[in-house]
């Protein structure tokens, strides 16, 4: 191994004084490699589970039940900005989508903080484990609590497993997890949008490039993996607006709801 690899790992995986560690999250002390590997598996899950939960928080039906407005009985039913611009407006719309968009940006940030604090990993052998599986444990835990967030949108908690379609908060995730590709998926996005009229069509040519984006700008194996899990999300949750552009069915940005 080169000095820069040995430098790379560390910058990747923090260095540990040996002895008795402490668990990060259940302060009792790990006296084997399987106490070690257990706590870690926990704090994993719980780290996780968090970002679910954050992705869960539905910005755009605490928005529009401020106004008295149930939102999904409203435009197309969706708990997004879009749907949010159509039945509201602008300014209830722009605030749900700083909201989704935060939840992801929180996600991904929460987890680099977990991941750059030694604690974390429990151990040397804590942190073998996970280099075991993955080249990158830094940017496989950020894009773990990513797609956590991305899911608890589209399955949110509160809302009995239904929610959003997760571009506002796929893109959170992205300015963190891929700053460069998070501004190219947005100009891709707007852009498309503006010359459509379609935000749906804006989001599916977006995240739809999202993958070559990744593999051209960021050529991180795992980066590439997790954008194709992310693309995978947004045009799954598209289905509907796919079928409806095909058939001239889809609304337009700005056109009102009739409902």
């Amino acid at each position: 191994m080169s000095q820069g690899d040995t430098k790379d790992n560390e910058n990747v995986i923090p260095r540990f004084n040996r002895g008795i560690q402490f668990s990060f999250v259940l302060d009792c002390p790990i006296k084997s490699d399987n106490d070690v590997l257990e706590h870690f598996q926990v704090k994993l899950a719980l780290l996780i589970a968090f970002a679910f939960i954050l992705g869960s928080i539905p910005c755009g039906v605490i928005i529009a039940k401020a106004k008295g407005v149930d939102l999904k009985k409203i435009g197309s039913g969706n708990i997004g900005a879009t749907n949010v611009l159509r039945s509201l407006g602008k300014g209830a719309a722009l605030v749900t989508l700083l909201g989704d968009v935060l939840k992801g940006t929180a996600a991904v940030a929460i987890a680099r903080a977990f991941v750059s604090y030694p604690g974390f990993y429990a151990s040397e052998f804590g942190a073998g484990i996970l280099k075991s599986i993955t080249s990158n444990p830094q940017a496989t835990i950020e894009g773990l609590a990513g797609l956590s967030a991305i899911l608890g949108h589209n399955f949110s908690l509160f809302l009995r497993f239904r929610g959003g379609k997760g571009v506002a908060t796929s893109i959170g995730v992205l300015v963190i997890y891929s700053p460069q590709v998070a501004i190219l998926t947005l100009i891709i996005w707007l852009v498309t949008a503006l010359i459509t009229k379609y935000s749906s069509l804006g989001a599916i040519v977006a995240f739809g490039l999202l993958p070559v984006n990744v593999f051209l700008f960021d050529p991180v194996r795992i980066k590439v993996l997790i954008s194709v899990m992310i693309t995978f999300l947004i045009l799954v949750r598209h289905i509907g607006n796919i079928e409806r552009l095909i058939k001239g069915a889809e609304r337009k940005i700005g056109e009102r709801s009739l409902s």
